[in-house]
C-alpha cells in the first residue's frame, strides 16, 4: 500500500483566498472612492448654485440717492429649489451691519472682495451649506459695502449621496462577485497544468520510466526536471537489479550443479555403505540448496518483471506444449506422464517468461506428489475465462492448510521429505496477480490436487 503524503493546506485554496481577499479590499476601496468623488461632485454642484444665487442678489443691489436698495430677484431662490424642499436662509449686511434676512446667519470670516467663502455649519438646529460674498457699491460720492450670506439645508444632497452610496455598494458587490468568480477560474486554470501532470504520472504503467516531454509552464519546469531525473535513476537502478538477478542466478546455480555432478560421480565409486549414505545426504542437500536458490532468484525475477510487465502476443497452448515437452523426460524418470488437453489455440497478450515460469512451477509441484504410473493433466481453456489447470492424482492439499500454501516459504504437512522451497505456488500467484487474474487451489473429488491459473 502506498503511504499517503502528509497534507498541509491547499495551494489552490490559498491562491483563491488571496485573490478573493484582494478583491474584497479593492471593492471596499472602490466603494469609498466612488462615494467620495460623488459627494465632492454633488457638493460642488450645490456650491455653484449657491454662488449663482448670491451673485444674482449682489447684482440686484444698487445705491439710489445715497440709499442702498436690494431687490432680491425671484430667480435667486427658485434656482435653489430641490425635491426635498430644502430650507434657504439668507442675510444682507451693509458695512457689516445687518439689514435683512435671518439675523442668526453670520458672515464667514476673512473673505476678500469678489471672492466666495464657503462654510458648513448649523442654523436654527439645521445643518446648512453657506456661502458669503461682498461687493462695494459707489454712487453720488458715497461708497458702501454690501455683504450677502446665503445658506441651504442639505436634505436633497444627503438623499443623493445615499442613492449614490447604494449604487456604489452594488457596484462594489458586483465587482467583488465577478472577481471571486475570476479567482476560481484563474486558480483552476493555473493548477490545471499540475493536475494534467499528475494524471500523466498516474496513467503511466510501472515499466514506463521515460522522461516527460510535453511543454509545461516555466514555474513547473524544476518539478518536471526533478521527476525526469528521479525516473532516470530508477530506470538505471532497475536495469542494474535485473542484471544482478540474472548474474546471481548463473553464479549460484552453476557451482551447485558442478558440486552435485562431482557428488554423484563419487557416489558411484564409493563402496562403504556409510559413505554412500553421506554422499546421498550431500546430494539431497545440494538439490535442496539449488532448488531454494533457484526459486528465490526466480521469485525476485518474477517480482521485478511483474512491476515492469511487458506484454507480448502469445499462444498459451504453444507455450504450454513447449514446456510439457521439456518436462517430459523428468516426468518419465519419475514414471509419470504429462497430458495436455483443452483448446487448440488460446491467443493472449502477456509476459511469456512469467507465464511459463508459473506453469512450470505448477507442473513441477504436481510431479513431486503424483504417485508413480499416474498422469499429470494440463488443460488450457477459455471457459469461463482464460485459464491453465494442472491436476494430479496425489494426496491433494491438506484442507486445513490450503489457504496458506500460496504464502512464501509455507509448505503443507504432507511435504515432509520432499525437496522444495515453499515458493512455487507463491510465484504462480504473483504471476496471476500481475496479469489481473488469480490462483485457485482445490482438491478433486476423485482425489488429487488441482491448481487453476486464471488470467
Amino acid at each position: 500500500m502506498v503511504p499517503s503524503p502528509t497534507v498541509s493546506g491547499s495551494l489552490r485554496n490559498r491562491l483563491v483566498l488571496a485573490l478573493i481577499g484582494g478583491a474584497a479590499v479593492l471593492a471596499i476601496l472602490l466603494f469609498f472612492t466612488v462615494r467620495s468623488y460623488a459627494a465632492k461632485v454633488a457638493q460642488q454642484g450645490q456650491d455653484n448654485i449657491l454662488v449663482a444665487s448670491v451673485a444674482s442678489i449682489l447684482d440686484a443691489a444698487a445705491l439710489r440717492e445715497g440709499a442702498l436698495e436690494v431687490d432680491i430677484p425671484y430667480a435667486a431662490f427658485s434656482m435653489l429649489s430641490t425635491p426635498s424642499d430644502d430650507r434657504v436662509f439668507y442675510a444682507v449686511f451693509q458695512d457689516g451691519a445687518f439689514m435683512s434676512g435671518y439675523d442668526d446667519l453670520q458672515l464667514s470670516d476673512g473673505p476678500e472682495e469678489e471672492q466666495w467663502t464657503f462654510h458648513t455649519g448649523e442654523v436654527r438646529g439645521e445643518r446648512i451649506r453657506q456661502v458669503s460674498a461682498r461687493r462695494t457699491l459707489v454712487g453720488l460720492g458715497k461708497q458702501t459695502e454690501i455683504a450677502v450670506a446665503l445658506g441651504q439645508t442639505q436634505d436633497a444632497l444627503s438623499d443623493t449621496l445615499d442613492q449614490i452610496s447604494r449604487n456604489a455598494a452594488y457596484l462594489g458587490l458586483g465587482f467583488f462577485l465577478l472577481t471571486a468568480a475570476l479567482s476560481f477560474w484563474v486558480a483552476s486554470t493555473t493548477f490545471g497544468q499540475l493536475n494534467r501532470l499528475t494524471m500523466s504520472v498516474t496513467r503511466r504503467g510501472p515499466q514506463d520510466l521515460s522522461p516527460f516531454k510535453k511543454p509545461v509552464p516555466k514555474e513547473m519546469a524544476p518539478l518536471v526536471l526533478s521527476l525526469n531525473s528521479l525516473m532516470g535513476r530508477l530506470d538505471q537502478s532497475l536495469s542494474q537489479s535485473e542484471d544482478f538477478i540474472a548474474e546471481a542466478a548463473h553464479r549460484v546455480r552453476t557451482p551447485l550443479a558442478t558440486v552435485r555432478s562431482y557428488a554423484e560421480t563419487t557416489l558411484h565409486r564409493v563402496e562403504r555403505k556409510e559413505n554412500r549414505e553421506a554422499l546421498r545426504a550431500m546430494v539431497r542437500a545440494i538439490d535442496e540448496s539449488s532448488r531454494a536458490a533457484g526459486q528465490l532468484l526466480d521469485h525476485a525475477m518474477i517480482t521485478f518483471r511483474a512491476d515492469h510487465l511487458e506484454r507480448e502476443e502469445i499462444d498459451l497452448v504453444d507455450l504450454t506444449r513447449e514446456l510439457v515437452q521439456r518436462l517430459t523426460p523428468i516426468a518419465e524418470m519419475r514414471e509419470l506422464s504429462l497430458s495436455l488437453t483443452g483448446e487448440p489455440s488460446v491467443p493472449y497478450s502477456g509476459d511469456p517468461i512469467l507465464i511459463q515460469n508459473a506453469v512450470r512451477n505448477m507442473i513441477d509441484n504436481a510431479l513431486k506428489y503424483a504417485p508413480a504410473d499416474s498422469t499429470v493433466e494440463i488443460d488450457v481453456d477459455t471457459t469461463p475465462g482464460i485459464q491453465i489447470t494442472v491436476s494430479d492424482s496425489g494426496p491433494g492439499f491438506p484442507p486445513d492448510e490450503i489457504d496458506m500454501l500460496t504464502r512464501r516459504f509455507e509448505r503443507g504437512q504432507n511435504a515432509t521429505g520432499t525437496i522444495g522451497s515453499g515458493l512455487g505456488l507463491t510465484i504462480a500467484q504473483d504471476v496471476a496477480t500481475a496479469h489481473g487474474g488469480s490462483l485457485v487451489l482445490t482438491n478433486q473429488q476423485k482425489g488429487g490436487a488441482c491448481v487453476i491459473l486464471s488470467l
